[in-house]
């Protein structure tokens, strides 16, 4: 099957920013997520690209590192995981020449890799996350959600600039299904996820199936052992169904380990390690002391909602999956915002609870999230508690549901489809 062709990323605009400012970019993010690809659009106009994946290359990435680097005076090098030593090479290069972009890094999370980039190239190099593909760029927009309407615009103009602005249009299955002319469903959206050789290109279930389960092989059997040893590849796998079961849910080191048949602590050991391998993404909990956030429980998702449901087991996709995709969406988005939003959550002792909070400087965005087409006022009562606490620091609140129609559920409360959302 030919793979799809190249559709823009959100990062793009983004990566060539920071090429025009600083010698060593790095590009981060879990494993097929399209990094090469991004880095090859970067080739010409004086960049040349070259991948360590080649065997001559990476011959030379170990034997002549300094030769290697002299090959372009803006060099793309692809797979950097496979030749750490080259890292010395670019620091000499680079204290030597600091002119902008003179280094592109992509490469899969790697423990070892990551701690040599940052400590030898610390002062010289930025880092940018790849995340799996939103809605907007499967749709060839290049974008992600909404976002900037609720941060940019006064709520009296949420309505009209959502309704102008340019969401994506359902791209639907892959050409070749034959409910392609059906309107895409969220749940279609969670099934096939963000992973874009098996979103553009793997029209059935069974395939979809087949591609997530090479994938988390490869995952457990090559990049785990680059990450960390680790003795119980059976626990770990347990555990990351645990957190497929329980997605959007406390991370309960206690319960997970439990359910995973390991000690606490190794639990924990293994959920920073799929946290910093790119598969989890952990939402911590907003408190105006900064320092309560350390010490509540953060929620975790999956960065992937289409592996997270193949660990599940292919259960039915809940509401927990549809709060998943924001999740995601809010990810990618926060990546090229100049200023970097946190991505919260919000929950009290007496149980009212808001799914996402967007926090900057200037305020804060409260987000809920509802599969059902049909809401009802008390749906926005979480959201009430939660403005009514934080007063003039929240201009209003949102609510992202399943249905078809924007519009102001309470004063302060616009209910927003999920699809002119993401």
């Amino acid at each position: 099957m030919r793979p799809a062709p190249y559709l823009p990323r959100i990062l793009e605009a983004t990566l060539r920013a920071r090429l025009e400012a600083f010698p060593v970019v790095v590009v981060t993010g879990a494993r097929q997520t399209g990094k090469s690809t991004l880095a090859r659009e970067l080739e010409g106009a004086g960049r040349t690209y070259v991948t360590l994946d080649n065997y001559g290359v990476l011959d030379q990435a170990r034997r002549e590192p300094d030769a290697l680097l002299q090959r372009a005076p803006r060099l793309t090098l692809d797979e950097i995981q496979r030749a750490p030593e080259l890292l010395l090479a670019i620091k000499r290069a680079v204290d030597a020449d600091r002119t902008p972009g003179r280094f592109l890094l992509t490469g899969s999370a790697n423990l070892d890799l990551m701690k040599g980039v940052a400590e030898t190239l610390a002062g010289r190099a930025v880092y940018v996350t790849l995340w799996p593909m939103t809605r907007g760029e499967a749709a060839g927009g290049g974008s992600a959600g909404r976002w900037n309407v609720f941060l940019d615009e006064p709520p009296r103009d949420w309505i009209d600039a959502l309704a102008g602005g340019a969401a994506a249009a359902p791209s639907g299955p892959p050409s070749g299904d034959s409910t392609a002319r059906n309107p895409e469903t969220w749940k279609d959206l969670a099934r096939r996820g963000g992973y874009p050789f098996p979103a553009l290109n793997l029209a059935s279930e069974a395939d979809r199936a087949a591609w997530f389960e090479a994938y988390l092989r490869t995952y457990l059997e090559r990049d785990l052992r680059q990450l960390a040893a680790i003795e119980n590849l059976t626990g770990f796998l347990r555990l990351a169904r645990a957190t497929a079961l329980r997605l959007g849910g406390l991370s309960n080191q206690a319960n997970l380990a439990r359910d995973a048949g390991i000690p606490s602590t190794t639990a924990q050991r293994y959920l920073d390690l799929l946290e910093v391998s790119y598969q989890l993404l952990r939402v911590e909990s907003y408190a105006v002391n900064r320092n309560k956030r350390l010490v509540k429980q953060p929620r975790l998702y999956w960065s992937d909602p289409g592996l997270a449901l193949h660990l599940a087991g292919g259960i039915e996709p809940t509401g927990a999956h549809l709060e998943n995709l924001i999740a995601g969406d809010l990810f990618a988005w926060r990546e090229i915002r100049t200023h970097r939003p946190n991505i919260l959550f919000w929950r009290t002792s007496k149980g009212a609870e808001v799914d996402f909070v967007i926090e900057t400087p200037r305020a804060l965005i409260p987000v809920d999230v509802k599969s059902r087409q049909q809401l009802r006022v008390a749906d926005a009562r979480h959201l009430a508690t939660f403005m009514r606490d934080y007063g003039d620091a929240v201009p209003a609140g949102v609510i992202i549901h399943g249905g078809r129609d924007t519009y102001w559920l309470t004063e302060r409360v616009l209910a927003v489809p999920w699809n002119r959302a993401t």
